[in-house]
């Protein structure tokens, strides 16, 4: 974790998890030339984050859900259990219309893909900081017709949407070409339980074989599934 920031009693504190040094540095940037807002730390590890919200001294984290070590609905829960008063805003290139109801099952309060203006995000953070929930407005009308037709319909609309939340994280980092080993190492699973969860998603996505398996994750990354 990087050094402290100084605290200031009349700003919004705000910590950021994301493992590319350009992004947190960018951030760092936004945050601190607001008159409402301070970056009180950033890191590209979870343990970090947990024990500065643990300790009261963050209100929002935002948060970048593919990190390349652990999990980043996995710490979206870890946070909501262990330090239930800080806001969490996901802020990722990774697809809302696959993850965001996930997040905000996970404890998120709203979603920003890295592709938003910086107004955009901006809005996001304050919104989140006031206790509202935040998305785009595509993914909130998705949402809301969700929850006004049959819910069982609208959790089969997808075949991707039978799956945990783990087994989403294990399907997204299969689209990206990881082995298992890599996988396991990634997510602190042994290679063993991975390969189960592979199982699983074939038998919940109707699939032969781990061939099409991948084929079918790297559909979803590209937008074809």
């Amino acid at each position: 974790m990087d050094a402290p920031f100084p605290r200031d009693p009349d700003k919004r504190r705000v910590f950021v998890v994301d493992d590319h040094p350009i992004v947190r540095h960018g951030l760092a940037a936004l945050l601190t030339d607001q008159s409402d807002l301070t970056l009180c730390g950033e890191s590209a590890a979870a343990p970090d984050v947990l024990k500065v919200a643990t300790a009261g001294e963050v209100e929002l984290v935002i948060l970048e859900l593919a990190l390349r070590a652990g999990d980043g609905l996995e710490l979206c829960r870890q946070l909501h259990d262990h330090a239930p008063d800080v806001r969490l805003l996901v802020l990722s290139a990774l697809d809302e219309q696959l993850y965001a109801e996930r997040c905000l099952r996970a404890g998120a309060g709203g979603y920003v893909m890295k592709h938003e203006s910086l107004d955009h995000l901006l809005a996001a953070v304050r919104r989140v900081l006031g206790g509202q929930v935040h998305l785009s407005p595509p993914m909130t009308d998705k949402l809301l017709r969700s929850f006004s037709t049959n819910h069982a319909a609208a959790e089969t609309a997808s075949p991707l949407h039978r799956l945990t939340d783990r087994e989403m994280e294990i399907f997204r980092l299969v689209g990206h070409g990881e082995t298992v080993g890599t996988i396991a190492a990634r997510l602190f699973l042994s290679p063993k339980t991975v390969e189960a969860h592979k199982e699983h998603m074939k038998r919940k996505l109707n699939l032969g074989s781990n061939r099409e398996l991948l084929q079918y994750a790297i559909g979803a990354r590209d937008g074809r599934a």
